[in-house]
């Protein structure tokens, strides 16, 4: 999704194509096996988990910040850094404070609202994110992608235990939720920019169900494929994704918005 305004050639951030929904989608969900696997399965635990891979967010984003253009590998490699480092913040947020599912979602989701009311309304920028070249505004949509990543497991874990529809029901209802969002596109006049962000942020808790669909065990509600084993495949699509929009001449986001499936 992208806005209607003249497209950049010099954006910094990947063309809205189909293939970037898929690995975006891809990449939170093993951001969610993966952080999973380190803190859990790996026992490594929710705080020094957390502290590890921030310190690879910050790297990665730091190093994508400095970067003078869109490089693909470094772009996905700090989404992947985000989202599992979000993962294992959430739960140390939830588990080892104990603040709860519930709470965390709301402090998460209020600090998510706050960068995106600034971006918007305190800043000249549109949240168009097909132009981005400033680093004050790429800066803001790295702390909004870290803050949205972290949000999706508390609300996957809230939405999941709360309904009683477990992790694949809640996963089969965002994914319909997501279908929708593409009819709008399609079909209505609703602000390109507004149905991105909401895509966005949904696909996070869409993975992190997603995710727990796939890796939990079948008593806790899941089919028990294992962190790793689920990890080690949703590896594999993100690389083999990256490397297609690598070659595939999708270097920005210089697509058009009729380019633009979603």
């Amino acid at each position: 999704m992208n806005d209607p305004q003249p497209s950049d050639s010099r954006s910094k951030l990947p063309a809205l194509t189909a293939a970037y929904w898929i690995i975006k989608m891809a990449a939170t969900t093993l951001g969610e096996t993966a952080g999973d696997l380190m803190s859990m399965t790996l026992e490594v635990g929710y705080g020094l988990s957390t502290f590890i891979l921030m310190s690879l967010f910050f790297v990665s984003a730091g190093a994508q910040l400095k970067s003078s253009k869109h490089r693909p590998w470094l772009y996905w490699t700090v989404i992947l850094t985000s989202s599992t480092a979000g993962t294992t913040m959430s739960d140390w947020m939830d588990r080892t404070l104990g603040l709860g599912y519930l709470t965390g979602s709301l402090i998460l989701a209020s600090l998510l609202i706050a960068v995106l009311v600034y971006w918007r309304f305190l800043t000249p920028h549109s949240m168009s994110v097909t132009h981005v070249r400033d680093f004050k505004i790429e800066l803001l949509y790295w702390i909004a992608i870290l803050f949205s990543n972290t949000l999706g497991t508390a609300l996957g874990d809230y939405l999941a235990d709360e309904s009683g529809l477990g992790f694949a029901g809640v996963a089969s209802i965002l994914a319909v939720s997501l279908g929708l969002i593409l009819v709008a596109y399609y079909f209505t006049s609703i602000s390109r920019v507004f149905l991105f962000w909401i895509a966005f942020i949904q696909t996070r808790p869409f993975g992190a169900t997603l995710g727990d669909t796939f890796t939990k065990s079948t008593e806790q509600g899941g089919l028990g494929f294992g962190t790793i084993r689920t990890s080690l495949i949703l590896v594999a699509i993100t690389v083999v994704g990256v490397w297609y929009v690598s070659r595939a001449g999708y270097p920005s986001g210089a697509k058009t918005e009729a380019e633009a499936p979603v």
